[in-house]
């Protein structure tokens, strides 16, 4: 528990996460606290710029890491609806109508991670030269989180913006060459499989202690990783093979009761890696109470779970009460239990960046890319049964009709995971295999929840495969003269 008392002990001071007077994204704040050359000189100030990294993901800058995970894994998709009380920003990104002035589409929060991941990579190990209690093992423990993290930064920059600037050194100066053009997508997804080999050398099984083997990296955290990037690229074999490295540990399971275990409770065997907010305010509290910036979208529960009208109080778990209730409210960030709405005070609930159900549907679609198609069936059950899925949302496709299983799989995905920020991740990834063979799926998403009025637009909009990935925001572009605006908004 010192490690996760020393992340709210340094959001609440500010040591690491204080004011800047640089404007570029590449600037790591602050600067004099953990790069000049008096700082790194004990093991304990090494940890202390680790938990600098896992800060930044919660806290430091608005919105957070934690929020932009929410915001662009949900509001281009079908699940979320903004409500009056959203910005103005948000709605827009919600109508597709997305312009590089919309700060929805900053990605600072996430180079300031990376950046401070970079500084943890480049100045650690130096400090085992000073402090001869430095054991080697922990030393590259440390490297291996900050490298996991970077991992886990980049590849949200490139399933969100494709073509991204990669930036795999510290910032520690303005005297730097801060103009840096992007990488294409495959180079930097290709550096993040390499640092994810590397990292699950470095990051270790346990740390002794439930909250740090759900908070900090494992190798488990980098093995989950490892799948959505192969996924992501279209290497099965090796999903598959790091999907079974966490399965195969015995270490992970499908928990009960489903709701609060995972979202009250938390850190539950089931998870692999989650968000520890603590004290920390968590953002879903700024999106959802005392008002609800945003909401399930009106035919979640009826569509995508449905209802017995035979008998009401046959439920799936994940349903009313459970991901969403029947007025639309987002209720895993929101409730104690299925009726009780939670306090606006700490602690916080975490947010779930991994879990087991999650690693098993991955290998479910990994395998059915394979021809495996009756396994990838068998694994969709297991999830069904936990949350007794009604026999209205069963399907029964052939084992050898990959696209139907397909189908099944990323309905499955989005009543199990249900604005974990997963959704538009999950219709892309599918829409966009096999060089867009599918993009049908997300031409009927889209077509599905955009507004009437505006859907033909809409749908016309998305025709355009460029216009899947975000613009790269203004104030970058005026900054970085090396930058050159994605192809769809220029």
């Amino acid at each position: 528990m010192k490690f996760f008392k020393s992340i709210n002990k340094i959001i609440l001071s500010g040591l690491l996460l204080g004011t800047c007077a640089c404007d570029s994204w590449l600037y790591l704040e602050p600067q004099d606290a953990i790069v000049k050359q008096e700082f790194w000189q004990t093991k304990e100030q090494v940890e202390s710029a680790v938990v600098g990294a896992y800060s930044s993901l919660i806290g430091g800058t608005n919105p957070t890491v934690g929020e932009q995970m929410f915001i662009w894994g949900e509001l281009r998709a079908d699940m979320v609806s903004p409500t009056p009380f959203a910005s103005s920003s948000e709605i827009e990104i919600a109508n597709a109508n997305i312009l590089d002035t919309n700060p929805v589409v900053n990605w600072r929060a996430f180079y300031r991670t990376i950046n401070f991941c970079n500084t943890v990579l480049q100045f650690a190990p130096q400090t085992m030269e000073v402090d001869k209690t430095f054991e080697e093992a922990k030393l590259t423990n440390f490297l291996g989180e900050a490298r996991s993290l970077r991992s886990l930064m980049f590849f949200y920059l490139v399933r969100s913006f494709g073509d991204v600037p990669l930036k795999l050194d510290a910032t520690v100066s303005d005297d730097q060459d801060l103009q840096i053009p992007k990488s294409p997508q495959e180079a930097v997804l290709k550096q993040i499989r390499r640092d994810l080999i590397q990292a699950e050398t470095e990051t270790p099984i346990t740390y002794g202690n439930t909250a740090s083997d759900k908070g900090r990296v494992t190798k488990y955290t980098v093995n989950a990783l490892q799948a959505d990037v192969y996924l992501w690229s279209e290497l099965y074999d090796s999903c598959v093979i790091a999907c079974d490295k966490i399965i195969n540990s015995n270490k992970f399971g499908l928990v009960q009761p489903w709701y609060r275990t995972l979202f009250v409770t938390g850190n539950s065997n089931e998870s692999i890696f989650e968000l520890q907010y603590g004290t920390q305010r968590h953002p879903f509290f700024l999106m959802l109470n005392p008002v609800q910036r945003f909401g399930a979208a009106p035919t979640v529960l009826e569509e995508v779970y449905t209802l017995d009208l035979m008998n009401p109080l046959n439920v799936d778990v994940r349903a009313d009460g459970g991901a969403l209730r029947s007025d639309g409210s987002i209720w895993k960030y929101m409730g104690v239990d299925r009726d009780t709405r939670r306090a606006n005070v700490a602690p916080y609930p975490n947010w779930i960046v991994y879990r087991f159900a999650d690693v098993l549907l991955m290998k479910a679609e990994a395998l059915n890319q394979l021809g495996r198609g009756a396994e990838a069936l068998a694994i969709v059950e297991q999830i069904r049964r936990r949350a007794n899925a009604l026999t209205a949302t069963a399907k029964d496709p052939d084992s050898s009709d990959s696209d139907a299983i397909a189908d099944y799989i990323l309905e499955e995905r989005a009543r199990e995971l249900a604005f974990e920020g997963k959704r538009w991740y999950d219709v892309l990834r599918n829409a966009k295999r096999n060089n867009y063979a599918r993009q049908n799926i997300l031409l009927e998403m889209v077509a599905k929840s955009a507004p009437v009025e505006r859907q033909q637009t809409i749908v016309n909009k998305y025709r355009d495969q460029r216009s899947h990935y975000f613009p790269i925001y203004t104030f970058e572009l005026q900054t970085n003269k090396n930058l050159v605006q994605n192809p769809f908004y220029q």
